[in-house]
C-alpha cells in the first residue's frame, strides 16, 4: 500500500516557522539581539516556512435584502503581513513546537511576530 504523501496546512492568523539554532547573539540574518532577551529565552528567530490565510472577515452579503439572489460566497481574510521566506523574531511563549516528518517546527500567531525581516526587491 503506497502511502499518501502529506503536507501541514497552517490556518488562521498563525505563521509555521524553522527556527535558528544556535545560542548566538546575531541572528543569521544579521540582526543582532540583546544578551538579556537570549538569555531568558524570551525572543527567538527562525524562517517563515508557511502562512495562514488570516482572520476570517464577516461576510457584508449576509444582510442584503434579498439573501437568495446571493451568488455563491467566498471567504475573505484578513491579510497576512508575514510572507513565506521572512526572517521572524518572536516571542518565545506564543510558539508552539510540532514535528512533521522527522523536522521541528514552531506554530506562532501572527500577534506574537515582532518583526519581520525580508529581502528587499530591487527596484528596475
Amino acid at each position: 500500500m503506497d502511502s499518501i504523501p502529506k503536507e501541514l496546512q497552517v490556518v488562521g492568523d498563525r505563521v509555521l516557522i524553522t527556527p535558528e539554532e544556535g545560542d548566538e547573539q546575531r541572528t543569521k540574518v544579521g540582526l543582532y539581539l540583546p544578551a538579556t532577551a537570549v538569555d531568558a529565552q524570551q525572543v527567538q528567530t527562525g524562517l517563515i516556512v508557511g502562512v495562514g490565510p488570516g482572520n476570517p472577515l464577516p461576510d457584508p452579503s449576509v444582510f442584503d435584502e434579498e439573501p437568495w439572489r446571493a451568488a455563491e460566497r467566498t471567504p475573505r481574510h484578513q491579510p497576512m503581513q508575514a510572507r513565506v521566506g521572512d526572517h521572524a523574531i518572536f516571542f518565545r511563549k506564543a510558539a508552539v513546537e510540532v514535528s512533521f516528518e522527522d523536522k521541528r517546527y514552531l506554530v506562532v500567531p501572527q500577534a506574537a511576530i515582532l518583526v519581520l525581516v525580508r529581502d528587499r526587491i530591487p527596484l528596475p
